[in-house]
């Protein structure tokens, strides 16, 4: 494999609401850049220059916001009645993102999936997502359309219509590995699909063994390595296209500490897929 250009950064969210530990450990384990809970950001809303000092303390970079829908479930891009508080909301996390020195907002979609999305809902969404990231791009700030198991915006035919509809020169992608793979796409496929518009990365893992709090029917997102995503495929596709943004690795919920969840995914990155993360 071919020598990695981009670089390797985690996910707070093993650690739940523990943002502080997240810092101190993500920084003990080698890693230099982060992607920290919005929630937290927006702590430091009125005070960013101090939240970026913060993470400079533990030698951090931030990645990236997950932004998106401010409701979660209870919003969705395809319902315009939700659009003027969608914006209002990522263009708050783009203000905090551009002063961090960071430039990527991911747009992380809503609702709870009963259905798929109608083209009339996709077209509605294509619309806001739009104008977020016209307004997002002013500032500096990329917004990435991010494919998502469970919400509005699952398959492959919705983001197929979705890409198509949205300003190629200002909506980018991020893709998830085990979401796409979850929803029954190839990852490396769809980097190579959506090439100019890949932006950022999340290098996640899952497998058909259900976690406690999940249905036994849906996949379990795990450590690199464990499940059945082909990480080196999606790493291989990265190189392919020349990327040199951001990996984030990302384990939302493990039966380990998120300190050893995270050294896992570390190790596996530096021993199996040879790209270096303690620089």
């Amino acid at each position: 494999m071919r020598p990695f250009k981009g670089r390797i950064a985690a996910h707070t969210i093993t650690w739940g609401q523990d943002h502080i530990k997240a810092l101190e450990e993500v920084s003990m384990l080698g890693y230099k850049g982060i992607e920290p809970w919005a929630s937290f950001a927006l702590q430091y809303e009125e005070k960013p220059e101090q939240l970026q000092e913060i993470l400079a303390g533990y030698g951090l970079e931030m990645t990236a916001l997950y932004g998106g829908t401010a409701g979660g479930q209870h919003q969705r891009f395809g319902n315009p009645a939700n659009r003027s508080s969608i914006i209002e909301y990522n263009v708050r996390l783009a203000k905090i993102i551009a002063k961090c020195g960071a430039d990527i907002l991911v747009l992380g979609p809503g609702g709870t999936r009963n259905y798929p999305s109608t083209l009339e809902e996709l077209k509605v969404a294509a619309v806001t997502m739009n104008e977020v990231a016209k307004r997002t791009y002013a500032l500096g700030v990329k917004s990435c359309v991010h494919p998502h198991l469970w919400t509005e915006l699952q398959d492959e035919n919705e983001l197929e219509i979705l890409m198509s509809l949205t300003d190629p020169k200002v909506v980018c992608l991020a893709p998830d590995s085990a979401h796409l793979l979850g929803a029954g796409m190839d990852p490396a496929s769809m980097i190579r699909t959506y090439q100019d518009r890949v932006a950022y990365v999340h290098l996640k893992d899952l497998t058909a063994k259900p976690a406690a709090t999940h249905d036994i029917h849906l996949p379990y997102f795990c450590e690199l390595g464990k499940g059945s995503v082909d990480l080196h495929g999606t790493i291989e596709a990265l190189n392919e296209i020349d990327y040199s943004g951001w990996v984030t690795l990302e384990v939302d919920e493990s039966p380990n500490t998120p300190y050893n969840t995270m050294e896992i995914c570390r190790d596996f990155v530096e021993e199996q897929l040879k790209i270096p993360v303690r620089i």
